[in-house]
């Protein structure tokens, strides 16, 4: 599947919740996506606290889908191709000098 696609699904997932409406509850505003992005990223690192590995890999998938979800929206929303954004830090990491430890 296609990284528009999954976006596209992504959106009429969040408009059918109506949470794109005006009075919605939760406001699917950049700032409102960036700490939901960010809080589903910290519930990530639980699956790692006191342990080097992940025990549940299904829960720790779905939190992993969490982000996904959240990244896309907000790239959406903000008018950022996801996509492109990707491909230019891949090249632009290319590029950089990485320093030894």
């Amino acid at each position: 599947m296609e990284l528009k696609e999954l976006e596209a699904r992504m959106h009429a997932f969040v408009a059918a919740k109506g949470w794109y409406d005006d009075d919605s509850p939760k406001p699917q505003t950049p700032r409102n996506l960036a700490a939901s992005l960010a809080l589903e990223a910290a519930e990530v690192l639980e699956h790692f606290q006191w342990r080097e590995d992940a025990r549940d890999l299904d829960a720790l998938a779905g939190e992993l889908a969490d982000v996904a979800l959240y990244l896309l929206q907000l790239a959406s929303i903000s008018g950022i191709d996801l996509e492109q954004a990707i491909l230019a830090k891949l090249e632009q990491n290319h590029l950089r000098e990485w320093p030894d430890p």
